[in-house]
């Protein structure tokens, strides 16, 4: 077996220096979304701009002034911005008791394998080699488990503030055109996307290296306790994600609701008082949940893939650089996501609407087809020409074209699902037009169609899922799955600027709304968030099938270390789990839906009263309470994300001490193979209907025409539509993938402890 070509100093050097680039870079990013100012005074004269049209604005044309727009845009802004940021403070102040207790737990339960013993002990893999005490395990377990943790709410809280930072500036830049608003949200976009990921990888390379002082040449050890990272990652997305899908949607409901379908007033209308907890949801939910989600999907495959390659020939000979080829592809994806931004900011000028959407597809497709390169590069001087993979025992031998086919795989399996979301969400083709022209008899067919399209949604994406799971197997065992998930995420950086860059659209709108600025430029931001959700629902996508890539290969890993030699479907004690598991994701859904649902009941009952109450809020001589619904929104996603989360968090522990770990294998799978199905259509149909109402309210088409205008009966079915797919899009369907990835890697950190203590019921009987 060669040597891999990078040296074990280069790839020392690389990791890190990549990393810093991607920060770097998005601190440029963020200077450059800093220069358009809050402040009327800096809104100077018309300046030609480098295709030498002029930067004129609408207001000067209409002779609105200019200083009150500007002023009152800041003021929304700092609205938004101060609601968003004392819902996180409240929400990490109830999680970092959770993170605090999980943390005890992990030691407690890690330290008994050995009864807290500090002698080293037999290898789990080769009895012959002496390992390091489980009481170390337990003890860097918790370590890496907080820092996950604290990177994942580090993640969403960043993204964030930058989201507030700049969906005013995004408004104000399309009083100059569509295209300088669409550099501004992008921009933004890819602060978040270039900030997380090389966070991510920044942390975890720190971490092994500073586990490494202790461990030396202990690998097993030193990569199993490196697991709870992922895990750390994935608990704080869950909650993050709950809480936030819980407030934005209970908001968003009750806004659309009482606002467009009782009183006909538009989206966004200063007048409705759910509007700030509106706009403030989309930055917690959307835009916080989805960091710390993606952040969760990247640590869990890596360390997936870690665990795995430290029990093969990598792990087993010492080879730094083949062991950190996970890292190296990250690193080669965020030097890939940085030359694809600047196909979007720097290389191509947006000039008109219809350009969006091609714009943000075009990011996909340069950045797959750029990777594959970079993973072909990275496999060459990476890897050895051959090496072993462990496999359930064995030692399979691998080639490196192999692993460089696998990562592929992952790579345009991930493409493929989101260009079949794409289809089946957007407004530009027939299955969301299908849905809109089904709104002419009224909320049922709406609803019925719409269902429809989700259900059939899931078809290719699963196939997509299926044959990269058989084709990465071929080559590589549980390996070739875990760098296949690596694969679908290599991007992440492209991915996460895209998706951030919807909200951040959406509340530019918002603002435009509020401020009272033209219609023209609300059609601008309209087209921005219309393009937005479509990739919105392609990240939702990615999120997903890599999930269940991820899922996978941490359950391969559990089952490895468990000592299951096979999990075998017609025991009892596994088919059990297996009924178990896939039930799962219909309580976590039941839960987190009916919290939408109740906490929309008070928002809708509030806003009604503020109508009913206040005189002169519906003529706009007085203002409403815009406090109280932020009040309420808070109050209902901190209490209802707090029973879905201990659904998710005490199921492996429960189903692994009292049934043990083959019971625990059938719960996994179970999860995993029934979630990925419902996370696939919930957010399919959610984006569906959503894109549905904005094809009638934009009325492009002729067709679109006929079932116009705003207040319509078809509009009025189509908001019904929009309004139940809410939580299935932004709160049970993104969740979801969290739950299968997320009992899988706790299944995993716990697996020594499981495996040792577990199964008591059996033992009893």
């Amino acid at each position: 077996m060669a040597l891999p070509l990078l040296s074990d100093l280069a790839t020392e050097i690389i990791i890190p220096v990549c990393a810093l680039v991607g920060i770097i870079f998005s601190l440029v990013q963020w200077v450059l979304v800093s220069q358009v100012k809050l402040s009327p005074e800096n809104q100077s004269a018309p300046k030609n701009n480098k295709n030498g049209y002029n930067d004129f604005l609408i207001e000067e044309e209409e002779g609105i002034n200019d200083h009150n727009v500007v002023a009152k845009c800041a003021e929304i802004q700092s609205a938004i911005s101060e609601g968003a940021t004392s819902f996180l403070y409240t929400e990490y102040q109830y999680v970092s008791v959770f993170m605090v207790a999980f943390a005890i737990l992990i030691f407690l339960f890690l330290g008994s394998v050995e009864g807290f013993s500090t002698k080293s002990q037999a290898c789990t893999y080769d009895k012959s080699k002496t390992c390091k005490p489980a009481l170390a395990t337990a003890v860097f377990s918790t370590i890496s488990f907080l820092l996950g943790a604290i990177t994942s709410i580090v993640s969403g809280f960043l993204g964030m503030k930058i989201a507030t930072y700049a969906n005013a500036r995004t408004t104000l830049e399309a009083r100059k055109g569509v295209g300088k608003a669409f550099i501004t949200a992008f921009r933004s976009g890819a602060v978040m996307g270039f900030l997380l990921a090389a966070n991510g990888l920044l942390v975890l390379y720190i971490i092994i290296n500073l586990f490494k002082m202790y461990y030396g040449d202990d690998w097993e050890g030193l990569f199993e306790a490196i697991t709870g990272y992922g895990l750390g990652g994935s608990s704080m997305a869950l909650f993050g994600r709950v809480g936030g899908g819980i407030y934005t949607k209970a908001a968003d409901v009750g806004a659309d609701l009482v606002g467009k379908v009782e009183r006909n007033i538009p989206e966004d209308d200063p007048r409705n008082p759910a509007v700030i907890a509106d706009n403030v949801g989309d930055n917690v939910g959307d835009i916080a949940g989805m960091g710390s989600d993606l952040f969760g999907s990247y640590a869990e495959s890596s360390c997936a893939a870690l665990v795995v390659a430290s029990i093969s020939s990598f792990g087993i000979n010492h080879e730094f650089t083949a062991m950190c080829y996970p890292l190296l592809i990250s690193s080669m994806g965020i030097l890939v996501c940085l030359i694809t931004t600047l196909f979007a900011t720097d290389f191509f000028e947006i000039k008109a609407v219809s350009e969006i959407e091609p714009a943000l597809k075009k990011q996909l497709i340069i950045s797959t087809v750029l990777m594959t390169v970079g993973v072909a590069i990275v496999s060459w001087i990476a890897l050895p020409t051959s090496f072993t993979i462990f496999n359930f025992g064995t030692q399979k031998v691998v080639t490196n074209w192999q692993l460089f086919l696998c990562v592929c795989v992952g790579l345009w399996a991930g493409l493929i699902i989101g260009f079949v979301t794409e289809y089946y969400t957007s407004n530009a083709y027939s299955p969301v037009q299908d849905v809109a022209d089904s709104c002419r008899t009224g909320a049922a067919t709406n609803v019925i169609f719409g269902l429809a399209l989700g259900y059939k949604s899931v078809i290719i994406p699963i196939f997509a899922i299926a044959v990269s799971i058989f084709v990465s197997f071929s080559f590589a065992a549980m390996y070739g799955i875990a760098v296949a998930a690596l694969g679908m995420l290599s991007t992440i950086a492209t991915g996460l600027a895209i998706d951030a860059y919807g909200p951040i659209s959406d509340n530019a709108g918002g603002i435009a709304e509020m401020a009272g600025m033209s219609h023209r430029i609300r059609e601008r931001t309209d087209a921005l968030d219309a393009a937005g959700n479509t990739t919105a629902a392609i990240g939702k996508g990615f999120a997903i099938g890599s999930a269940a890539l991820v899922s996978l290969a941490l359950f391969g890993a559990y089952v490895s270390r468990a000592s299951i030699t096979t999990v075998d479907v017609l025991t009892p004690k596994v088919f059990i789990g297996l009924l178990v598991g896939a039930m799962l994701p219909y309580w976590f859904s039941a839960m987190t839906m009916k919290s939408v649902g109740s906490a929309a009941l008070k928002m809708v009952e509030e806003v009604r009263r503020q109508f009913n109450t206040i005189p002169g809020l519906m003529e706009g001589t007085a203002k409403p309470d815009y406090a109280t619904c932020v009040k309420i929104s808070t109050d209902a996603s901190l209490k209802e994300m707090i029973p879905p989360g201990a659904l998710v968090m005490l199921t492996p522990l429960i189903v692994g001490i009292l049934f043990g770990v083959e019971t625990l294998s059938g719960v996994l799978a179970g999860s995993l193979v029934s979630g990925v199905q419902i996370a696939i259509s919930a957010s399919n149909t959610g984006g569906a209907w959503d894109n549905a109402k904005k094809y009638i309210e934009a009325g492009a088409s002729e067709h679109a025409r006929t079932l116009g205008p705003k207040g319509s009966d078809p509009h009025k079915a189509a908001v019904i539509g929009d309004t139940i797919g809410d939580p299935l899009k932004d709160t049970s369907g993104p969740s979801l993938n969290i739950l299968i990835k997320l009992m899988a890697v706790e299944s995993l950190v716990f697996a020594p402890f499981f495996a040792t203590h577990g199964g008591v019921l059996f033992k009893i009987f």
